[in-house]
């Protein structure tokens, strides 16, 4: 595996392109299915080093709501969603259109709305991802669990089995009129996967 702590320019414009493009996708998607205008923005798009992922959300012991899935390919990779869990409730607040403080507890209804949410942002980002790479992903139902940062990144390497050195990782910032609610949205690729895809992109 190559070293890719420190990407070229090219490369790193590639990855920011991409994002750009799935945030906007989702942006549009979201705004249909809860039927209000929603901005999504990337302030960073970037190539970690697979360990620093719980120190991008806050730590291992940093509480947070996730959703995980599982994606199909001839680059296979996971998707992993993390949001702080001080700001989950107030996300499905942002979501359901809810008066701030309403949405204090996972019930059936906040559940389906967080992994609705979810698959949402994968497809976007694996529509971007298939029109930049012309690959197909099929990605799996999602899993949700709310935890540690840790506890949840170690439950995702079990499912994973073997996974790469580096994660794509995307800050996604969802704003509908003036509140503003980040998330992370993490590309996990298996061995050789990351390599395959910015060769795919043309910036290998």
């Amino acid at each position: 595996m190559k070293d890719y702590s420190e990407l070229t320019q090219l490369q790193l414009d590639a990855v920011k392109e991409i994002s750009n493009i799935g945030a906007g996708n989702a942006a549009t998607a979201l705004s249909q299915m809860i039927g209000r205008k929603i901005d999504m923005t990337v302030p960073q798009a970037s190539i970690a080093p697979f360990p620093q992922i719980v120190d991008i959300v806050g730590g291992a012991d940093k509480g947070v709501a996730g959703g995980y899935m599982r994606v199909n390919s001839d680059m296979p990779l996971g998707i992993l969603f993390l949001i702080p869990e001080e700001q989950a409730f107030f996300f499905l607040d942002f979501i359901l259109g809810s008066p701030s403080g309403t949405n204090d507890s996972w019930g059936d209804l906040q559940k389906s709305a967080f992994m609705e949410v979810v698959n949402i942002l994968a497809g976007s980002y694996l529509n971007a991802l298939a029109c930049f790479t012309n690959h197909t992903y099929n990605p799996s139902v999602p899993a949700m669990a709310v935890d540690m940062a840790g506890a949840i990144l170690g439950e995702v390497l079990q499912q994973i089995g073997e996974v790469s050195d580096y994660a794509l990782v995307v800050e996604n910032i969802f704003i509908e009129e003036e509140k503003e609610i980040k998330g992370y949205f993490f590309l996990l690729p298996e061995p050789q996967t990351l390599e395959n895809l910015l060769q795919a992109l043309g910036v290998a």
